[in-house]
């Protein structure tokens, strides 16, 4: 075919040998299959960030650190250059993701290197050599199911231990290989430790393949991984080897609500003397409220 303009410096480099067709296009890349030092590979070519749509880049960014002070304040104040350097930092980040869980011995496509908007990687084969289709387009047996589902399993656990949550885990991003799944799609990905969403993504992502599975082998709707596997992390205690049992025993502890009230009430009593002995300057201690008042409103 053709050599997209995005592909000709790396054919001119020998990064390329040939262009045989285009995989696929979505809203953010078109992929190619290419010949690489006489493999096939694909070429992820990323679109331009004006084409592209970042409307979840704040939520999925949360957590991210950019090492370079001037960029991090652009970023900050939005400038043009700001928005621009934010969106290449979202694109870098699939790449990133890619190197740091393939290092992890989590089963994602195989990073070759990223050029000029152009990610080099492992082509996702079946048994047959072609492309290996998504999940969403097979039907498993129960048997397949439940071990596709450890499988998956596995792979999260050591990306949680890597410190990242994939974000967007789905039937849809996952292919079948013929040694497996395969997790790809990954620019959303998210640091564990340092996005307030984490949790929430995390069990999302595991909801979705128990889900997903649950339909070729029903018995896996019951199970809850999710809460169990972050309980696990959360405690330190969580490592690529943990056993998992599927099981989590949810905190339904009745609440102190006699407790309860005595502390709200607490608080409601102090503000009401807080308030009192600002309007009333005859009280003791006016003096001193009156200058916490006054340092408060400075504060503001």
């Amino acid at each position: 075919m053709k050599v997209p303009k995005r592909l000709q410096p790396l054919i001119d480099d020998g990064l390329i040998d040939a262009v045989e067709s285009q995989l696929m296009s979505g809203k953010e890349a078109q992929v190619y299959v290419v010949i690489s030092h006489g493999e096939r590979r694909c070429a992820k070519v990323f679109k331009e960030a004006k084409q592209c749509s970042f409307k979840q880049a704040v939520q999925y960014q949360e957590g991210r650190r950019e090492r370079n002070s001037r960029r991090a304040r652009a970023m900050a104040k939005k400038t043009r250059y700001g928005q621009k350097e934010q969106e290449q930092a979202w694109l870098n980040a699939e790449v990133d993701a890619l190197y740091r869980l393939a290092a992890a011995d989590v089963r994602v496509p195989q990073p070759y290197g990223f050029i000029d908007g152009v990610l080099l990687m492992e082509m996702i084969s079946d048994a047959e050599g072609l492309t290996a289709p998504r999940l969403d387009d097979v039907i498993l047996s129960p048997e397949q199911a439940r071990e596709y589902y450890a499988k998956i399993l596995r792979d999260v656990v050591k990306m949680l231990c890597a410190g990242l949550v994939h974000g967007d885990l789905s039937e849809f991003n996952v292919l079948l290989a013929t040694d497996g799944p395969v997790i790809i799609d990954l620019p959303q990905a998210v640091d564990a430790a340092g996005n307030n969403s984490a949790e929430w993504m995390f069990e999302r992502d595991v909801d979705n393949m128990r889900r997903y599975f649950g339909r070729f082998a029903p018995e896996l709707l019951g199970t809850d991984y999710g809460k169990e596997i972050w309980a696990l992390y959360e405690s330190g205690e969580l490592h690529p080897e943990s056993r998992l049992t599927g099981c989590f025993e949810h905190d339904i502890g009745t609440v102190d609500v006699e407790e309860l009230m005595s502390v709200i009430e607490d608080v409601r009593e102090e503000e009401a003397y807080r308030q009192g002995t600002r309007n009333r300057g005859d009280e003791p201690g006016v003096e001193e409220a009156a200058e916490e008042w006054r340092e408060s409103q400075r504060e503001r």
